[in-house]
């Protein structure tokens, strides 16, 4: 009876206008260079301050599901992820670009964003403080742990050799080092300069590792390119065909990545990040083709996305339940909850049920309304693709300067964004893959902060990393992960030699 009094609530035409409005906006902002959903929300907060509970809170979710998935329509077409998660499956969209199969990535990744957000919304509604009682379990030691399973994450996701994937997941945590100590407040590596103090931003990183090396590489082999990128020949009932035989091959990558992406985004401080890196892991891990991730496979597209967008359903749960933010996008939508006197926790099922229902069944609709908007998403930018090199390069850098002032309002952003771009083309042009090292600067902080703080819990004592039954199982996970990626490492070296020498001997 609750929930068809919020399915009243939200089915008003108001409250669906509203819901409307506010998925265009997402889809245009977050499909920007630099701006993300967070970005989105925060810039439509004091829209909300005129709208009754039901349809500003609807409209925020709407907003929020949309633009999630917004972020992957600059990945596959100017290879610039609009969400940090969006950088698992980026190289992937953006090849399959570059092979004329723009529409079936986008594609793939929009009905699998979908699905994953219908999923975690219906879970939000049937078990929400369920998984809220698990997720707050996790103290420092179970984050410490989680966080390195995040770590490993990043080196499976790479096509590369284990020792570059461990080299670029250096970099990462090394960049993520400068500023201040997490714990003791210590400012280290800033070499004297303050603007370092703080630490690197990380869009300006996250947009020059990936899109100002892409504008270098062009610079430097322009005459081996050409001069626009390939466009899908293929009509829109065969492209609308191959998308949906996609999604039934992968269906079980889907459903994993749904189930990846809810579990870990009801962790407190998990996010979308570890989830669709988890879940692209998983799904490289256990496919029968795991030789073509990186390469323009779409399987890891779909169970990437799924996770991403899953992910805010799960974050929903400790948001509503405890008032404790999943993520920085959770952290302002309990802000708004807040602010129209739905008050986080408990009581709020009790008191408010019909209202607090009234969000979850929103966030289910706008999973459901993401898939016409962007399908008219990637019917508008994949334009983009017709625009000569000539022309797209120079509007790409020019995008990427204003993506990455914006978030500080420095030159230095800016600056960053730069040194990042010809660190990640070095990289690139070396074999060095750029994935470990976007997740090894995401993760750094949390790597660094809960080892510490479990350690100053613990008098120093690492057994207290193994004493908890959740912090037993995670490292377990993390040391049998560990193993097993040595040992594939180790054997497929001995092949390669064996087969190598096999050769040599065969051409005496």
């Amino acid at each position: 009876m609750v929930i068809w009094d919020a399915f009243l609530l939200v089915m008003q035409p108001n409250v669906l206008l509203i819901m409307l409005g506010f998925g265009l906006f997402g889809l245009f902002v977050g499909a920007i260079p630099g701006f993300t959903a967070s970005m989105a929300v925060a810039l439509l907060i004091p829209v909300t301050y005129f709208l009754d509970p039901v349809p500003a809170l609807a409209g925020i979710m709407s907003l929020s599901a949309v633009a999630i998935f917004a972020g992957d329509i600059p990945g596959a077409l100017l290879r610039i992820p609009g969400t940090p998660a969006s950088a698992a499956y980026v190289d992937d969209a953006y090849k399959m670009s570059n092979n004329g199969q723009s529409d079936i990535a986008l594609g793939v990744g929009l009905l699998s964003s979908a699905i994953g957000g219908i999923f975690g919304a219906i879970i939000l509604l049937l078990i929400a403080p369920e998984l809220a009682k698990i997720a707050l379990k996790f103290s420092t030691f179970e984050y410490f742990w989680l966080s390195m399973i995040g770590l490993t994450a990043a080196m499976a996701v790479s096509p590369a050799s284990l020792s570059k994937a461990a080299i670029s997941l250096l970099i990462g945590l090394t960049l993520s080092m400068v500023g201040l100590d997490p714990v003791s407040g210590l400012i280290r590596f800033n070499f004297g300069q303050p603007e370092l103090v703080a630490g690197f931003s990380f869009i300006p990183v996250l947009i020059g590792f990936f899109a100002v090396s892409e504008v270098i590489r062009y610079a430097v082999d322009r005459g081996a390119n050409p001069d626009t990128l390939k466009p899908d020949e293929h009509s829109s009932s065969d492209r609308m065909k191959e998308t949906l035989i996609n999604l039934k091959r992968f269906k079980w990558s889907i459903a994993r990545g749904s189930l990846v992406g809810t579990i870990i985004g009801a962790i407190p401080g998990a996010g979308a990040d570890i989830a669709a890196y988890i879940s692209y892991a998983l799904a490289r891990y256990l496919s029968k083709y795991k030789q073509y991730f990186g390469k323009g496979y779409p399987e890891g597209i779909a169970s990437g996305s799924a996770a991403n967008n899953s992910s805010i359903g799960g974050a929903l749960v400790p948001a509503t339940v405890f008032g404790i933010p999943g993520d920085s996008l959770t952290a302002i939508i309990i802000g708004v909850l807040f602010m129209k006197g739905l008050n986080p926790g408990p009581m709020v099922f009790i008191l408010k049920a019909d209202l607090i229902n009234a969000v979850f069944l929103s966030f289910l609709i706008a999973n459901i309304a993401i898939i016409p908007l962007g399908y008219l998403a990637i019917r508008f930018f994949k334009y983009i693709l017709q625009i000569p090199k000539a022309v797209l390069m120079p509007l790409v850098l020019s995008a990427c300067i204003v993506g990455s002032f914006s978030v500080d309002n420095t030159t230095f952003a800016v600056t960053t964004m730069l040194f990042a771009g010809i660190l990640g083309f070095v990289m690139e042009e070396n074999g060095f893959p750029l994935a470990p090292s976007i997740l090894g600067l995401v993760l750094g902080p949390m790597v660094e902060s809960n080892f510490l703080t479990s350690l100053l819990k613990s008098n120093g004592s690492f057994i207290a990393f193994f004493e908890r039954p959740l912090s037993m199982g995670l490292a377990l996970v993390t040391i049998l992960i560990w193993v097993i990626a040595v040992s594939y490492s180790i054997i497929s070296q001995k092949k390669s030699n064996n087969k190598g020498k096999f050769n040599s001997d065969d051409s005496k």
